[in-house]
């Protein structure tokens, strides 16, 4: 397998597209509510692991500091999960404790989505790990 190469945030994607991760990743720290099960499944060690990382991702972000593909993966696949599942995540209530409206997450995340295809690639389908 090739080695990972770590990329910048702003090498891939937009100011408001950064801040979208910044404040989803926060969420793991407040209405998101994960057990041990899902966060490994997400690529963590355990939620303890999820949230340590959430911090130092969020800190990757708000310093332009590259992150490994598989690091990517890690973050894409939380934001995911905590905006849209009412049982682990924020879901029905990520409008109120975001400030974000669903239908513009929706379109900022298909984006953010879109722009790191190709980095998390070798993780579709498979555990970031």
């Amino acid at each position: 397998m090739t080695p990972e190469v770590a990329v910048a945030p702003s090498d891939l994607l937009a100011p408001g597209e950064v801040s979208l991760l910044r404040r989803a990743l926060a969420e793991w720290g407040g209405p998101g509510q994960c057990s041990d099960e899902l966060a490994f499944g997400m690529g963590f060690d355990s939620k303890a692991d999820l949230l340590r990382r959430s911090g130092s991702f969020r800190s990757a972000l708000a310093n332009d500091a590259p992150l490994a593909p598989s690091d990517w993966a890690r973050m894409l696949l939380a934001v995911e999960v905590v905006f849209i599942s009412d049982l682990s995540g924020s879901g029905v209530d990520w409008q109120t404790t975001t400030g974000f409206t669903d239908a513009a997450t929706v379109e900022t995340l298909r984006s953010i989505q879109r722009k790191l295809a190709r980095t998390v690639q070798p993780y579709f389908g498979k555990r970031p790990s």
